[in-house]
């Protein structure tokens, strides 16, 4: 949500600069002090949170770790708290009963070998839905479907149609559907608004020299904006959160980095492509994010497991690791067991 927050704000930037200021330094020099406004804000923001739950038990300091998960869960320890917290307990004494220090080879047992393959390959699709590309290049991709000069006022509520598709998703749609058919259904979306925009720009080519938008061109740019919704319910924030759910406590660092890493490597390359391919060979390039998306559903489907609704403790028997995996159900029933006679036992004190 921050990030596509700030996505709109320095939209608006630019196409108050490219309008209000005369050629010059100023005009790229006034955008990039600015965006150290929002990253200063975090950072300082950052200092308020505290640390997290699993981090602070698996270094054993057990009464802050329960404080912090109450006051994730809104102040008030119940018998749930308790029997989370005692899952996540659980969960990281298994982990290191399992194997005592963690080495590379860990990373090639059969479950984390998949994991840190759906990290990579799953940043490399967010990449290939091509909505990073038209993002970067908003300008240039509205001006090829035909906005005229009016290509940054257009690319302003471009950022919009963004913040609101993250904040719809954040509200309505995160734990409802789920990340599988979020990821299926948001690709396939994409593919055809994608082949749409292809058709229409194939079949009614824009004139460079034009300063209004044609029909076709509002057409085109309706798509567009429909396609960047597409990504912003779906592989936008999905990729993130799924990235973050799949790996256990002791290779979440080396699996959420490789992943990361792997998102601006991929990214590196479609901001390199992307300019050359609109520049050469103009419609197709939508036509080839087509194909890209609709391969992306087929990928969904076969390799992406489901993740919703599970804990993390949980994600080992999602991905068959024989290894760590244990029984969740059962360290639930025993911690409600535990809270629940504790409760008794005060009552009768009482």
């Amino acid at each position: 949500m921050v990030l596509e927050s700030n996505a709109d704000v320095y939209h608006r930037v630019d196409y108050a600069v490219e309008t209000r200021v005369p050629p010059s330094t100023k005009q790229w020099q006034i955008p990039i002090g600015l965006q150290l406004v929002p990253g200063g804000l975090l950072g300082l923001g950052m200092l308020l949170i505290k640390e997290s739950t699993r981090w602070l038990a698996k270094r054993g300091r057990l009464d802050e770790a329960l404080d912090s998960l109450i006051w994730v869960r809104g102040g008030e320890e119940t018998p749930e708290v308790q029997a989370e917290f005692a899952e996540i307990q659980t969960g990281i004494e298994e982990e290191v009963r399992a194997t005592e220090g963690i080495t590379w080879k860990e990373l090639l047992l059969p479950a984390n070998r998949y994991r840190i393959f759906i990290a990579i390959t799953m940043q490399l699709c967010q990449q290939l839905t091509g909505n990073t590309s038209l993002a970067y290049y908003a300008p240039q991709i509205f001006a090829a479907v035909g906005a005229g000069t009016s290509n940054l006022l257009i690319t302003g509520f471009f950022g919009i149609i963004k913040l609101v598709s993250v904040f719809c998703f954040q509200m309505f749609l995160v734990e409802r559907i789920g990340r599988k058919w979020a990821f299926m259904g948001g690709a396939a979306a994409m593919g055809t608004f994608m082949l749409l925009i292809a058709i229409i720009v194939a079949t009614h080519p824009p004139n460079p020299n034009a300063t209004k938008i044609t029909s076709t061109g509002v057409a085109a740019i309706a798509m567009t904006y429909a396609e960047s919704a597409s990504y912003n319910l779906s592989w936008g924030p999905v990729a993130w959160l799924y990235l973050g759910e799949i790996f256990p406590n002791r290779i979440r660092e080396i699996g959420v980095a490789s992943g990361a890493a792997s998102q601006w490597l991929f990214n590196f390359v479609l901001s390199e492509v992307t300019p050359h391919a609109v520049a050469n060979i103009g419609w197709r390039t939508f036509l080839m994010f087509c194909i890209f998306n609709y391969a992306i559903v087929v990928y969904s489907w076969w390799f992406l497991r489901e993740t919703a609704g599970r804990s993390l403790e949980e994600m080992e028997t999602v991905f068959g690791s024989a290894e760590t995996a244990f029984d969740v159900e059962a360290t639930r029933r025993k911690a409600l067991q535990e809270a629940d006679a504790k409760e008794t036992a005060v009552e009768h004190v009482d």
